[in-house]
């Protein structure tokens, strides 16, 4: 029996086979289905920087598509045109931009942002507008770096004077000190917990001691009857009050000998003259008085 295929067109099919399956393979780990139509649209960019063929493109961190293509536009220079490929179902609305993000995970990758708000749409082909956003790393180099480069000439004096500052001869004085500081704050804490222990209970004895004598005197005198003090102390007040009034009354007999001027004179006279009869009583005695024995 005659055989239909040959040694050498067996082993060329399988070789094409497996090539074919191999593209395959290759393009679905890239993410490419070959069988899934897809829109294609034009982005233009300045800088593709670490984006490549199969990257994804996102809409709500949803992946919709990938990059299929990524060509220098000579005709432009400065701008780069990447082609994506979207699924099928997927309407891009006019006004709609994509930009260029990248993590440290999956990469660069386009996060198509779509304009919901008109009713109109891109046709097939059509060039979407593309923009970069700052990447962690661009930021680290625009923004923190030259930051970092004006800081480091000063970063050496800083470490200079701070070592001028540690070896100097007051920093170990004032540490000497600082110890002394806190033995003697030990040693007053140490007081100060004796003190507390031993003194303060007996002194909060005493002050009980004599809270509870204030008790005692507080009883009492809540038991003094202060109204009836009180109103013997006003009819006192008021007797005095009479007593003063009749010694400055000149019509009774304490008023006039209290205030009567001739009065005063008299006695007055009446005193300097016994005064003067004692004194010569004193002096001539013989003219008073008369002793015979016979």
């Amino acid at each position: 029996m005659k055989k239909v295929f040959t040694k050498e067109v067996t082993i060329a099919v399988i070789t094409i086979i497996s090539l074919v399956i191999l593209f395959l393979g290759l393009n679905y780990m890239k993410g490419i289905n070959l069988f899934q139509p897809a829109n294609y649209y034009y982005i233009s960019l300045s800088n593709v920087s670490e984006l490549q063929n199969s990257s994804p493109v996102l809409v709500d961190g949803f992946k919709v598509g990938i990059v299929n293509d990524i060509q220098y536009d000579y005709n432009h220079p400065g701008h780069i045109v990447v082609q994506i490929g979207l699924d099928k179902d997927l309407k891009v609305q006019t006004g709609s931009y994509a930009e260029l993000k990248s993590n440290l995970t999956a990469g660069a990758y386009l996060d198509l942002k779509l304009n919901t708000y008109v009713g109109s749409y891109c046709a097939i082909g059509d060039t979407i507008q593309g923009v970069a956003a700052i990447g962690m790393m661009d930021k680290l180099s625009t923004d923190i770096l030259p930051q970092i480069e004006q800081i480091l000439p000063r970063l050496d004096s800083i470490l200079l004077g701070i070592q001028v500052l540690v070896n100097h001869p007051a920093l170990n004085q004032s540490l000497n000190h600082i110890e002394a500081t806190t033995a003697d704050l030990q040693k007053s804490s140490a007081q100060l917990s004796g003190l507390l222990a031993n003194d303060i209970p007996a002194i909060a004895s005493h002050l009980n001691t004599v809270s509870s004598d204030f008790s005692v005197v507080s009883g009492n005198l809540k038991a003094v009857d202060f109204q009836r003090t009180f109103s013997s102390v006003d009819t006192l007040l008021n007797n005095m009050n009479q007593i003063s009034q009749q010694l400055n009354n000149p019509t009774n007999s304490l008023g006039l000998l209290l205030n009567d001027r001739t009065l005063y004179d008299h006695l007055d006279s009446t005193a300097y003259n016994a005064s003067k009869l004692f004194l010569d009583l004193k002096e001539r005695p013989k003219r008073y008085v008369h002793f015979s024995l016979f």
